[in-house]
């Protein structure tokens, strides 16, 4: 039987995507094989959102050429579509597929057995108009499923290069969510995270169906499904219709992750990000009315191209009135062949470094403040893996709708159930829990919803 290794980098798509093509490898008798292992293909999922991105992906690639010189290493993903040529030239690479036709992978493979001649399988992404459909009923990790609705981004935002790697928006048919989102409950999953490059764009490239209709629509028509989360959203994506929807909804968690990038409306400006600070505050606050209480997480980059320390302390300020439940810091890392890259006034690393320190420092205070709330509260928990820093307790770690992190005594057989846990503890990055019981596979959702519709204000 042959055998197939993987190693992803970067983000949830690109882990959904390792999946959908394991399940093509699968369908043709391949066994899957640790990436320390000797494997006779080799498929590395590529990331290029930094410049970092880049470095490690070649790393990745020949890690793989050095455990067997004989196997046939194959490099897809977003670094080997903005740079297929480098990837080439990478002596043992053999097979380049970008971020479309996944799918003809293993006809490339067979080419290769046959020819032994490198294959450049990338195409033009900024041509693909339809999005590549790429079913995975079922994932390694058994407690949470991505379910991935869209690809491409219509952006460009000055210091990403990912419409390059990704191409322009185009959505999955309703239809094709909804029976994919199905299949998943099915095997188990309690919990669908909706995943994509620009997810709640879904939609725009459709005449009469949006992103709220599409989870109107996996609401009432997947039948089992408990939790919903959206992996990300734009504060311009936040329509009064989806509101509408998120109010009324018993499966949609009470966490939604908002993208802010920067609290200075002159920074957002340099981004060219579509919103002001003024707008994504008063987008916040309508969500809070429909939605009590919602864990609001985000991404801040720091040290953009020309950030006064006046510009920093807006953001800093601004972070502090919103009161987000947790933020992704970053520093500004220039990507070549973005705008930002070539911006004058690049922020000196130091001055980054001191700015992320104190960003980071913002959002632990924050997330504590926003547990505390939940003290001597009953959440849902799903416990998704044992809790690794001391084995020895029994405890098992989870998350709540609204993005708790918890650990609390648990049996192995609990995993990817809904558990009531009580958190008797705040804390941030894990909140200590006590279990109080399992819940029953046929728990309706709405037995569930005025709980975690419930405010701990």
């Amino acid at each position: 039987m042959p055998s197939v290794a993987f190693h992803t980098l970067g983000c949830k798509v690109n882990h959904y995507e390792t999946e959908a093509i394991w399940q093509l490898f699968k369908k043709n008798g391949y066994e899957r094989k640790d990436f320390e292992a000797t494997a006779d293909v080799y498929v590395i999922n590529t990331c290029t959102v930094t410049n970092t991105g880049d470095k490690k992906s070649r790393q990745a690639i020949r890690r793989a050429i050095r455990k067997n010189p004989d196997a046939i290493i194959c490099v897809t993903g977003c670094y080997a579509q903005t740079s297929p040529a480098e990837v080439m030239a990478i002596p043992g690479v053999d097979i380049v597929v970008g971020t479309q036709d996944r799918e003809k992978m293993l006809d490339y493979i067979e080419q290769f057995r046959k020819e032994r001649e490198p294959i450049n399988g990338v195409s033009n992404i900024m041509k693909a108009r339809v999005f590549e459909e790429m079913d995975v009923p079922v994932f390694t990790d058994r407690t949470r499923a991505s379910l991935k609705i869209q690809e491409g981004c219509n952006n460009f935002c000055t210091f990403c290069i990912i419409p390059w790697a990704r191409g322009l928006l185009r959505s999955r048919k309703p239809e094709a969510v909804i029976e994919q989102a199905q299949k998943l409950v099915d095997a188990g999953y309690k919990e669908i995270v909706l995943t994509g490059i620009h997810t709640a764009g879904y939609g725009e490239d459709m005449k009469d169906y949006n992103f709220a209709m599409l989870l109107r629509d996996l609401e009432a028509n997947v039948k089992g499904l408990k939790r919903l989360r959206i992996s990300s959203i734009e504060a311009s994506q936040v329509t009064d219709e989806v509101i509408d929807v998120i109010n009324h909804s018993n499966v949609i968690a009470r966490h939604l992750h908002i993208p802010l990038q920067s609290g200075s409306d002159t920074v957002l400006k340099r981004m060219r990000r579509k919103y002001t600070t003024a707008y994504y505050a008063e987008t916040i606050e309508k969500l809070r009315e429909a939605l009590p209480d919602f864990a609001l997480t985000s991404d801040v980059i720091v040290g953009f191209p020309g950030e006064t320390e006046e510009e920093f302390q807006e953001t800093y300020d601004f972070v502090s009135r919103l009161k987000f439940a947790e933020l992704h810091v970053f520093p500004y890392s220039p990507r070549t062949g973005t705008p930002a890259a070539r911006m004058e006034n690049q922020v000196p690393e130091d001055v980054k470094h001191e700015r992320v320190r104190k960003m980071i420092e913002l959002s632990n205070r924050l997330a504590r403040e926003y547990a505390k709330k939940y003290e001597n509260e009953v959440l849902v928990v799903i416990p998704e893996e044992p809790y690794k820093k001391d084995p020895s307790t029994g405890e098992w770690v989870g998350y709540t709708d609204n993005y708790l992190k918890v650990r609390f005594p648990a049996t192995p057989d609990m995993e990817g159930k809904l558990v009531r846990v009580k958190i008797t503890k705040a804390g941030y990055p894990y909140n200590v829990g006590q279990f109080v019981r399992v819940l029953d596979d046929d728990v309706s959702p709405a037995d569930l919803a005025p709980r975690f519709k419930q405010s701990a204000v």
